[in-house]
């Protein structure tokens, strides 16, 4: 990345109970028919969504709603099925230069048929124009876990 901001790094840390056995759940983070169901905020779908769900694969998510057309890529740094996957994820300029990096962390433990889900998302470097999607991430991701709990509930067609 070219610029960095000045601004301390930013976390989001997010813990969710499912009423879904963990292999499903951990099913529908990484199997792309799936994912595309039910990532993204409200109001939004999810017309791309490719992962190669391996350490160093790539993973690429483009969302659509509300006026903007969203591309996210990543790269999967670990994979411990069904406990825990961690991934990096860019947004990237016009020009193709990434303005935010961030590493997400998902945990997946299981408890009486429930999946306990831990979401966290440290920011690891971004420039000014990553103040939007900087802005809406907390409610960003709450609305997608939202959808992913109605997704998982409803038996993840």
């Amino acid at each position: 990345m070219t610029s960095r901001s000045t601004q301390a790094p930013r976390e989001l840390d997010l813990t969710r109970v499912l009423d879904a056995p963990r292999a499903l759940v951990f099913k529908v983070w990484t199997e792309p028919r799936h994912l595309a169901k039910w990532w993204g905020p409200h109001g939004f779908t999810t017309p791309e969504c490719s992962l190669d769900l391996r350490p160093g694969g790539k993973l690429r998510i483009r969302m659509t709603g509300h006026g903007f057309d969203n591309v996210m890529d990543g790269e999967f740094v670990e994979i411990v099925e069904p406990e825990r996957l961690v991934f990096k994820s860019f947004l990237r300029d016009e020009t193709g230069a990434p303005y935010l990096e961030a590493l997400t962390t998902v945990t997946f433990s299981e408890h009486a048929g429930k999946t306990t889900l831990r979401l966290i998302v440290r920011v690891v470097e971004s420039g000014p124009q990553a103040e939007g999607p900087l802005e809406g991430m907390s409610e960003g991701w709450n609305q997608s876990l939202d959808r992913l709990a109605a997704y998982v509930r409803e038996g993840a067609r």
